[in-house]
């Protein structure tokens, strides 16, 4: 007994010792924290100085952001935890399956993210106060808890948000809403470097931040994880549990103990009087956030919502007349973070046992999804898989019966070498299921996001969903080989997918001439399809070792280049026809500025520089000018609202510059300002129901309380429907007969009585998601992607999105069609 007390004090004093090394935050920075922000290299500063006087803390750099900023993760527990790290984690992923060792049983995985929204600055704000009262005040929660703390999700918002406040805020807090400093420019603090939404790219990882991120994720794959955001200066603060509609998936386990920490919560806020709400808005049914992704992995995923944005700043005064602080928000955030530990140390049990049960449970829906199609399809749909960790090989079945999904409903596919299949007995099968499920069960149409994602529609595959499970051999691509042959008169390259387009950019920036058939050719035993690439060697004379470049391009992109030996085609036209033209680079203008949404103007710079590589000039709105305009010779119009932007006049200089050579790419929304004006055939599209209420004007007595219900009667909140291509226009090349797109807005137009409907709704039953009773009558017989020429030039409609969050992997070659086919 008395070696033992002897023991306890010298732990003790071990502790305190530590303790007395670790600087508080206020003390390392020289300023109280919530009185400044803290810069992302300071955080970095901080948490290393936390590593180094503290047994009880490492950190791991896991990657970096594309402005080259570090991130990294902190583990925060006991010292013996800390020294034993990688056993325990090989522990509690063997309750996954994924490892093979004793399970873990008494100790539990939390992970903390802060600042996935750059704007949202308080978050990281706490996760440094947080990070220092677990190591100093909260010790003994540690004995059975790992907590994994990442302070800054998204650095280069971040840093973007606080260096601009920094420059342009008053030397004393100024609380006056309309004061310059809660009034951010155009390009917030919000995304990352693409102006991304990362909180919505967990599934889809088309960003570095992500791809990085769940490579570590899914090493731990923790029992709990928290989100931790701001929301807008009126609202009270926002914790778990979650509101409906929840994804099916979700287990009551889940459901309940989302509700004991919310209680837990409540406590601590109820003693300090503040306020809160739950079961509101924040719901878990899309798959890309930062709470439901987790959840679908077996974590008890949550958002915690605080006041603030980028609207609050260091402090401004709300509605009530109340002054919000940055000390108010980051204590609030600081308080929840430390209740969700204080909660998993005491059920570090529970969380194991039900974690094991979530990764046991194989009853699932369907047990295979056979998918087949372009080989270039199938490797974009492999790299996110292998992000994922998601396990697939090779279906070895002559066919498949089952939902198949091209015809929305049960058939049976015929099942090639060239197929990609995925079981869902392996332990990310609740992924998988949710993943690539037909349609997701929505039990509340009141959501916060799409409603409809499925992977076999955003890649554009024929595929299967078996309830029987389809036996498979391992996966190994062949990777096409790219070769040179004496007597060749042409390369050719087929084009179905954006990796072809990237293949064309790069051919185009080494000088390299490329020629495109508009019209179907048969030469030297290969079908050229319209929109196939042509790099004849007489094009190319000026290129020395003109063959070796063409050999080292086509192994680059992984694509084979196919020969023609003679000008003369056994069936179509002949190379030196008309229909054979060259394709010329672009001098491509991007409008950027107020009124243009930041998500769709960051879409199409990733576009442009990462899935193609191709140059482009972002323009400020308020600069567009004629004159201006004469140095390019396309503009894409991103997503927003051009009315003030694009006045009468302006849209009669704009048409004049397409009539002699242009060509205008406009986005969803950005087709409104052409609808409204006369210069242009874009009609908006009108019910029969809509007309007789214009003529009727009769007003419908709705309850207040059944107001916002009867709202989304209207809306189309991400839903799928297929559609016909024209696939013989230039809009249209590389494509089969249908198309499945993701339709975001209720906004909808007839076809064009003077140009090409290239691709058109003609059936508006859908496929999957939710649109409402009253827009889905407008859908019938609509505008998808249409042409309208005038005189030299066209310009190009999109009323659907093809680059919607980077992810809708199948509609990107429709915008490399607009820039290099169409004209």
């Amino acid at each position: 007994m008395r070696f033992k007390t002897t023991l306890i004090a010298v732990l003790v004093i071990t502790i305190n010792l530590f303790s007395q090394n670790i600087k508080s935050p206020s003390e390392f920075f020289e300023y109280p924290l919530g009185s400044q922000f803290t810069r992302h290299h300071q955080v970095v500063d901080y948490f290393e100085h936390l590593a180094q006087n503290s047994p009880n803390i490492t950190i791991e750099q896991y990657g970096k952001t594309y402005e080259r900023r570090p991130l990294q993760v902190a583990y925060i527990s006991s010292k013996s935890n800390i020294e034993n790290l990688e056993k325990i984690r090989k522990q509690h992923l063997t309750n996954t399956k994924l490892e093979n060792t004793s399970p873990l049983q008494d100790k539990a995985i939390v992970w903390l993210s802060y600042n996935v929204h750059g704007n949202e600055a308080s978050a990281t704000e706490a996760g440094i106060l947080t990070a220092y009262k677990l190591l100093t005040e909260k010790q003994a929660w540690l004995e059975n808890v790992i907590v994994i703390l990442d302070p800054c999700i998204n650095p280069d918002g971040r840093d973007r948000y606080v260096n601009w406040f920094t420059q342009v805020s008053n030397r004393n807090i100024n609380p006056n809403p309309a004061a310059i400093e809660h009034n951010e420019p155009w390009i917030q603090g919000r995304p990352n470097h693409y102006l991304f939404d990362l909180n919505r790219d967990w599934a889809w990882a088309t960003q570095i931040e992500s791809q990085q991120r769940l490579k570590i994720y899914n090493k731990w794959l923790p029992h709990i994880h928290v989100d931790f955001h701001e929301q807008y200066i009126n609202n009270p603060y926002y914790f778990a549990p979650a509101a409906e509609p929840f994804h099916e998936i979700v287990t009551k386990f889940q459901k309940d103990f989302q509700g004991e920490i919310g209680k837990n919560h409540a406590k601590y806020f109820d003693e300090k009087g503040w306020l809160y709400f739950t079961k509101e808005s924040f719901d878990l049914l899309y798959p890309s956030y930062g709470d439901t992704y987790p959840t679908f992995n077996g974590a008890i995923g949550m958002t915690y919502e605080q006041a603030g944005h980028g609207m609050a700043g260091l402090g401004i005064k709300t509605a009530e007349g109340d002054i919000l602080t940055l000390k108010d928000r980051l204590l609030h955030h600081t308080t929840t973070g430390l209740s969700t530990v204080e909660v998993a140390a005491k059920n570090a049990d529970k969380l194991n046992s039900e974690f094991k049960k979530y990764y046991n449970d194989k009853n699932y829906k369907y047990a295979s999804y056979v998918l087949q199609g372009n080989p270039d399809k199938i490797e974009q749909l492999k790299k996110l898989l292998d992000r994922h960790e998601i396990q697939y090989g090779k279906a070895t079945s002559k066919s498949v019966s089952g939902y198949v999904f091209a015809k929305n409903g049960n058939g049976q596919l015929k099942i090639d070498q060239n197929n990609i299949t995925i079981n869902t007995d392996q332990p990310k099968g609740k992924l998988v299921e949710v993943l690539f499920e037909p349609k997701a069960t929505i039990k509340d149409t009141l959501t916060y996001d799409i409603t409809a994602w499925s992977l076999p529609y955003a890649y554009g595959l024929n595929t299967v969903a078996s309830k029987n499970k389809v036996n498979t051999s391992s996966y190994s691509s062949s990777v096409p080989k790219a070769t040179l042959k004496n007597n060749v008169y042409a390369y050719v390259f087929d084009w179905n997918h954006i990796t072809d387009a990237a293949l064309l950019t790069d051919l185009l920036n080494n000088k390299v001439r490329v020629r495109t058939n508009e019209k179907m050719m048969v030469n030297s035993n290969h079908n050229l399809a319209p929109g196939s690439l042509i790099v004849a060697k007489r094009d190319n004379k000026h290129i020395a070792n003109f063959d070796a470049l063409l050999l080292k391009i086509s192994k680059k992109h992984n694509k084979v280049n196919h020969h023609i030996t003679t000008g003369l085609s056994t069936k179509g036209v002949d190379m030196g026809s008309s229909s054979v033209r060259e394709i010329k680079q672009n001098k491509i203008a991007v409008l950027s500025g107020r009124g243009i949404s930041t998500l769709s103007y960051g879409e199409v710079r990733y576009f442009l520089e990462q899935d193609l590589n191709y140059d482009y000039s972002a323009i400020p709105a308020r600069n567009l000018s004629a004159k201006l305009l004469s140095k390019f010779n396309t503009l894409i119009l991103p997503n927003g609202s051009y009315r003030s932007i694009l006045n009468e006049s302006k849209l009669k200089a704009l048409k004049s510059w397409v009539s002699q050579g242009g060509k205008v790419i406009a986005i969803g929304s950005a087709n409104q300002v052409f609808s409204s004006s006369k210069l242009f055939k874009l009609s908006p599209k009108k019910s029969k129901k809509d007309k007789k209420k214009e003529e009727s004007k009769t007003t419908k007595l709705i309850l207040h309380k059944d107001k916002e219900r009867d709202y989304i009667k209207k809306l189309i909140t991400g839903a799928i429907f297929k559609t016909k291509i024209d696939n013989s226009h230039p809009l249209g090349f590389g494509y089969g007969n249908d198309y499945f797109t993701l339709k975001l807005g209720s906004s909808t137009y007839d076809y064009l009585k003077n140009g090409s409907n290239v691709v058109t709704l003609d059936n508006n039953t859908v496929v999957s998601g939710f649109a409402g009773a009253e827009t889905l009558k407008k859908q019938q017989n609509s505008l998808i992607f249409g042409n309208e020429n005038i005189g030299r030039g066209n310009i190009i409609y999109l009323t659907d999105n093809p680059l919607f969050r980077g992810f809708w992997d199948n509609g990107k070659l429709f915008f490399a069609n607009a820039i290099f086919m169409v004209n």
